[in-house]
Formats: structure tokens, sequence, C-alpha cells
């Protein structure tokens, strides 16, 4: 672990910023995350807090200067103080410390000029309260008034000042908290977990778009199952997410249970992480089952069951999207496509496999077949090991059938060779439900593996199928040619 101030700032970016500091009399320093990381030997965000005693808008126009770059790349925020620079891959962001009061009823700080102790006194953790200086004559002196760095070596999460107090002036550092310590994999301080407990409803006030933020972030850590744990354990999860804490507990009926399905959701959660970073992949996982509360039925003959979950938890995704203020766009759908075709492919691996259900598979999967599959894969959770290499391997079986299958009908996001257009020309018909009807059976024929998908094979069909509706041809298929 770097403990030297000297060995954070090697990055040369820094001997510029100091250059100009000096020229203007700043006293000025690195702050946050990128010490933290340094220290840590962490691979950071390309972003560079830097604050200095007095105008950070100031420091930021000479720093351009120094690095002869045109005025107008600086982005000025008077009413914040701050402006920011981008230096190759590098974001730079100055700010004049300053020292924040709240009133309880609102998050908005009232902002004042401060010294570095006061601006050390605002930030959200010790380990993120951490400066190490910039000018010359001080050239990387770390300054730790809260013991930031003791708290990386125990790896705990702990608030420079009294947590209540920090928490609610600004609630949003509870979800902070929590995204910290997952990313980290740091435990959080007692007395710090104690006041997200108690101050864990002031999350009302903060806007659901800046909590989905912070929870998306949770989401892409390696093991995101422990921050919906520590969510779970402060009670911040039934505020922002109910509809996942009504996956918790075990009935039994008749001396039979069913699993836990929030704690498998979170292996689930788990599993797929180890394959991708993909968000929405991973939102799949966390929806797969959303819907078992709400179709959990008890069989005297079967047990536990859970029909149709699938698809009404397909149903539900726009209205938990909605609410969470995440995007309602092809990621809803992606999510919403892979939360209705989750036991697809899993039905398939305990079954004979016919060729038309794998048809229908790739069909309805299209280009996000891999998203499935993976999503599939993960799903396949047992204390019994071999239980788990029994279903994988049948697994296994599915999808070197469905290469086959791809291989040999091209099925992938197909569309019937045969149109609606086609079909209007040849019948001289306009739009009407006769086409849908034509277009419908012949989509079927090719699934079932009926009709190849090519023009030939299907236009005698075609003409079949509107015979049957009291359409007669009115071109042949040379004259279509």
């Amino acid at each position: 672990m770097i403990k030297t101030g000297k060995e954070i700032i090697e990055n040369p970016i820094f001997v510029k910023i100091g250059a100009a500091a000096d020229r203007l009399g700043l006293d000025t320093y690195v702050i946050g995350g990128y010490v933290r990381d340094a220290i840590l030997g962490r691979d950071s965000k390309k972003d560079i807090d830097v604050v200095c005693i007095g105008s950070g808008i100031a420091l930021a126009e000479e720093v351009a200067r120094e690095f002869n770059l045109p005025e107008h790349q600086v982005s000025v925020f008077k009413n914040f103080g701050t402006a920011m620079l981008k230096v190759d891959d590098w974001d730079l962001e100055f700010v004049g410390a300053r020292k924040e009061s709240y009133q309880r009823d609102s998050r908005k700080p009232i902002v004042e000029e401060g010294s570095l102790e006061d601006d050390q006194n605002r930030r959200d953790f010790t380990i993120n309260a951490m400066a190490v200086q910039l000018n010359s004559m001080h050239w990387g002196k770390l300054l730790d008034p809260f013991d930031g760095l003791k708290d990386l070596e125990a790896r705990i999460l702990r608030t420079p000042l009294e947590p209540g107090i920090t928490f609610s002036d600004d609630p949003l550092r509870m979800m902070r908290a929590i995204r910290f310590a997952a990313q980290l994999g740091f435990d959080i301080h007692p007395t710090t977990f104690e006041a997200l407990q108690v101050e864990n409803v002031r999350l009302e006030i903060i806007s659901m778009e800046r909590i989905s933020e912070e929870l998306n972030k949770i989401i892409l850590c390696r093991k995101p199952s422990y921050g919906f744990l520590l969510l779970d354990a402060c009670g911040i999860l039934p505020i922002i997410f109910p509809e996942f804490v009504k996956l918790k507990g075990v009935d039994t009926e008749e001396g039979k249970g069913h699993k836990d399905n929030f704690y498998h959701t979170l292996q689930v959660l788990d599993n797929i992480s180890q394959h991708t970073d993909d968000l929405w992949w991973r939102w799949a996982a966390i929806l797969h089952d959303i819907a078992k509360p709400a179709t959990k039925r008890f069989d005297p003959k079967k047990g536990w069951t859970f029909h149709g979950h699938e698809e009404m938890g397909a149903r539900q995704v726009p209205a938990i999207f909605k609410r969470l203020k995440l995007p309602l766009n092809e990621k809803m759908k992606l999510v919403q496509k892979l939360v209705r075709l989750h036991l697809r492919p899993i039905a398939l691996s305990k079954e004979e496999i016919t060729d038309a259900a794998l048809r229908r598979l790739l069909f309805e999967a299209g280009e996000d077949l891999e998203a499935l599959m993976t999503l599939c894969r993960a799903d396949i959770t047992s204390k019994n090991g071999d239980k788990v290499k029994r279903y994988l391997k049948n697994f296994d079986k599915v999808e070197e059938k469905l290469k086959e299958v791809e291989e040999k009908d091209s099925l992938r996001n197909f569309q019937p060779v045969i149109s609606g257009e086609i079909i209007m020309q040849v019948f001289d018909i306009g739009p009407g439900k006769e086409i849908g009807l034509i277009k419908v059976a012949i989509r079927e024929a090719i699934l079932e593996g009926q009709v190849k998908n090519d023009l030939a094979s299907a236009w005698e069909f075609m003409l079949e199928e509107g015979k049957k509706l009291g359409l007669n041809p009115q071109l042949s298929l040379t004259d279509l040619a």
C-alpha cells in the first residue's frame, strides 16, 4: 500500500497544477477519490479533484495556460465556484475550499469560503478526506486529519464527523456508503452503520434519479450481492426497492418448503456478474423472479408452484423501471425479454429437444440469445454441486443443438421471406386482416419445420393459405421475379 504523498502524485500533471498554483500564491491540494485509489493501488477513474484556498476558477484558468490550452476549454460554474478542464484523458475539477451548513428540511447547503480543514470536514468519508499538497514548498505533504489512511488499512468505511449529521445533511451519502463498501469490499464502522439505520428515511428528499445512479454502481460491483445485503440490513432496500424485498422468506406447507427467492436472486446476480459487466443483463438477473411472490401457490401433489411468474414479471418491468427512473427504452425492452424467456432454455434442458422448440427460441431471443443463455446459466443454483454440474451439462447440449439449428436454418432474427407487401401484390388486395393471418401462418410453418424459409418453398404454402381465405393469386412466382 502506497503511504507517502509524493508517491501519490507521481503523475506529471500535478507538477503543472502545482506550478500554476505557486504563480497565483494559492495553497492547492489534490483530494478525494484519486488520493484514495492511489493509496489502494486501484485503477482510478480519470477524475482528479483539486481544492485550493481561494478561487478554484482562477486556478483552473491558470492551469489551462500552463498546458497551453485555449480559454474556452475551461468550463466555469460560477454559482458553485467550480471549474472543469480536460487534459488528455483526465477530467480536472477545481474548487475553492469551503465550509457548508444545512437546514433540516433541505439538502442544499449554505456555502461559505473556508480553510482546507473546513473542506475536509464536509467530506463524506475519512478515506475520501485525505489531501496531498501540490505547492513546491510542501510538495507531496499528506494531510489526513481523520486517519483515513488507517481506515484504508483496516478496510473500514467511516464518516469524518458525527455520522448522523453527515447523513442527515446529505442523505445521498447513505447510498454512497453502501456503494463504496461494495466497490472496495470494506466493512462499515458500527457507529456509521447505526446512523444509516436511523437516518434512512431521509432518503425520501433525494430524487430517484440520483438514488438509482448509486444503485446501478452497486449493481456493477464485482460482487453486487454484498451491496444489496447491506442495503437490506440498514433498512434502505425496503424504501427504494420494496418489490425486491418481497422475495424474502420461505413458506412451508405439509413439510414442503421452497427456496428463499431473495437469496437465490442475489446468487444469480453474483453468478451473471462473473460473466458480464453489462448493467442491463445484471438487471435481468435482479428481476427474473420478481413476480414469484404474486404467483406463489401450494399444490398438495406438486408442492410450491410459481406458474406464469416469467410472464407476470415481464409485465412488471416497465412499472419498476418507471418508478426507479431507469430508461424506458430498448434497455428496458431487453430486460423485459430476458425476464419473459428465462425459463425456456432451462425447460429445454429437461426434456427431449425438438428442432421446432429450438427454432422458436432462436426466433424469440434473436440477437439477445447470448444474454438469455448467460442469464439461464447463472440461474442454475443449488447447494448440491453435483446437481448444478448435471444441469450445466444438459445446458451444454441445448447450446450445441441451438448452434446446429441456427447454422441449418439461419433463424436468428429471421424475417419470413414472404412479406406483407408480396402477399398484397400476389392477391391484388389492400391492407387487411387477411395479410396478418397469412403472415402468421407462414411464420408458424417455418418455425415448425414444415416449410423452408426461402421463396420457392413458402410460395405454395402462401397460395394454400390464401385459398382458405377465398383469395385468388393474380401473379405467378415468375411474374414476381
